[in-house]
């Protein structure tokens, strides 16, 4: 599986902090916003990462990570000059994408919970068709929700619903067999001019090919696009990250714990942040295996 980051967009909901930089290379506590989806294919076990962000931003993306090589990956990049719809990543990345599967993740989106890896690995094995993710809001009337059989079996599908036929929001990662490369090039242009992710997903549906995973209690999904949603994200890090001892997203470890790279590897990466706690929490959990 081949898996795409999508990190394009000026940012407006978060003027001024966004005039100069990506949004997605902000602060959510303590680490860039783009190491949290990024952390999210890591764990799925995807390591062919391609990050689509503006031409001006793009340079941003290339400095803080590179090739990936450190990490242990492959990271390549792409440039969307507008902000044509999500569904536009596919044929962007339609080269990247080849003959595999993929999973799509928005930039601003934040995952976390118990048994977040054990959950990727089991959907992302045999992809037929595609898995969006529901989370469960109290004002499902501002998503796209989604409706299942029961069995997980996607019944339907609507966007910013009056009446919602459930309270499952849709979130910002998708998974697609490798049809969704034709299915993203043949549909049109939506009202606001963007091709839209939900009609990509609603062929799927018309298919009968469309599961929704709920991710359940326990779960915590944020979308750090605004000023407040920031600020959330950054304390809820904060917090268990001070309670736990623990990091969120801490890509050179999940590299590490994943088997992309070793101890050694881990260990100079952390060196190299060694003033930072940061650093020295790299330097520490490669140190105990060494």
């Amino acid at each position: 599986m081949k898996g795409i980051v999508l990190a394009g967009g000026t940012g407006t909901r978060l003027h001024p902090l966004t005039n100069a930089v990506s949004k997605h290379v902000l602060p959510v506590y303590n680490k860039p916003m783009i190491y949290y989806p990024l952390s999210v294919l890591m764990l799925g076990g995807v390591t062919e990462i391609l990050v689509i962000s503006t031409p001006s931003h793009i340079n941003q993306f290339r400095a803080l990570l590179g090739d990936g090589s450190q990490l242990g990956i492959s990271i390549e990049y792409a440039e969307q000059p507008r902000a044509n719809g999500i569904a536009e990543a596919f044929l962007i990345g339609a080269d990247h994408i080849g003959d595999d599967s993929v999973a799509l993740i928005l930039g601003d989106n934040i995952f976390h919970g118990p048994g977040l890896w054990g959950l990727l690995h089991d959907q992302m094995r045999e992809i037929d068709g595609c898995v969006l993710f529901g989370y469960a809001v109290k004002d499902p009337e501002r998503y796209g929700v989604g409706e299942t059989d029961g069995l997980g079996r996607l019944i339907s599908l609507e966007e910013k619903p009056v009446d919602p036929k459930s309270n499952l929001a849709i979130t910002g990662l998708y998974l697609y067999d490798n049809d969704v490369v034709e299915i993203a090039r043949g549909i049109r242009p939506s009202a606001r001019g963007e091709l839209e992710i939900t009609d990509v997903n609603r062929a799927y549906l018309e298919q009968g090919r469309a599961r929704l995973v709920d991710l359940g209690r326990g779960f915590a999904w944020l979308d750090a696009g605004t000023h407040d949603s920031l600020l959330q994200a950054g304390q809820y890090v904060q917090v268990l990250e001070q309670r736990q001892g623990v990091r969120i997203a801490c890509l050179e470890e999940i590299a590490f714990r994943m088997g992309f790279i070793g101890s050694a590897e881990c260990y100079e990466l952390g060196r190299q942040l060694r003033n930072s706690e940061y650093g020295s929490y790299l330097m520490s959990i490669a140190g105990s295996d060494r």
